[in-house]
C-alpha cells in the first residue's frame, strides 16, 4: 500500500488500532523518518489515547486507555549485543495480555515475545511510503492493510 501524506499514515494508524484488542502484538520497522510512530499515533487514536510520542530515549511507555498501549522503541537496544536481555528487563510479558503493545525497530529479538503477531514494514519510496504487513498466527490469518 502505498502511503503519500503523513494524514493517511495516521489514519491507517487507526484504521489498523480499530482492530486490535488486548494481547496484540505489532512490530514496526522501517528506516528513520518512516512514520513508525504516526502509524502508532494512528492505532493510540483508535484506542482513544492521545500524546504519543516517540519513546527513543525512554526506551519503553505506557499509555493508559480502555485498552492501554504499550509503546517500544527497540532502537536503543539494536547495537546492543544483549539486545535480547534488554528487552526482557523491560517486563513486557507481565503487561501484555492485556494491552495492545506496538514495538517499533521490532526485529527477530521482538519476534519471539509472541507466536501471534503484526509485522509492518515501512519503506520510504522519494516521497511516499510503502506498507506492507505480514500477519503471523492464527491471530492474523487473512489481515490484510
Amino acid at each position: 500500500m502505498k502511503i503519500t501524506t503523513p494524514d493517511a499514515m495516521f489514519q491507517l494508524g487507526a484504521t489498523i488500532g480499530a482492530k486490535l484488542v488486548a494481547g496484540d502484538l505489532l512490530l514496526i520497522n522501517g528506516p528513520l523518518g518512516a512514520g513508525k510512530t504516526l502509524l502508532t499515533q494512528g492505532i493510540g487514536s483508535a484506542l482513544g489515547i492521545a500524546g504519543i510520542t516517540s519513546p527513543t530515549f525512554v526506551i519503553s511507555r505506557v499509555h493508559e486507555g480502555e485498552i492501554p498501549l504499550i509503546h517500544v522503541d527497540a532502537y536503543r537496544l539494536l547495537d546492543s549485543s544483549y539486545s535480547n536481555y534488554l528487552l526482557d528487563d523491560l517486563d513486557l510479558d507481565t503487561q501484555r495480555e492485556s494491552a495492545v503493545t506496538v514495538i517499533e525497530w521490532g526485529g527477530s529479538e521482538s519476534s519471539r515475545l509472541s507466536d501471534e503477531r503484526l509485522e509492518i514494514t515501512l519503506e520510504i519510496s522519494g516521497d511516499e511510503r510503502v506498507v506492507s504487513a505480514t500477519g503471523i498466527g492464527t491471530r492474523w490469518k487473512g489481515f490484510t492493510l
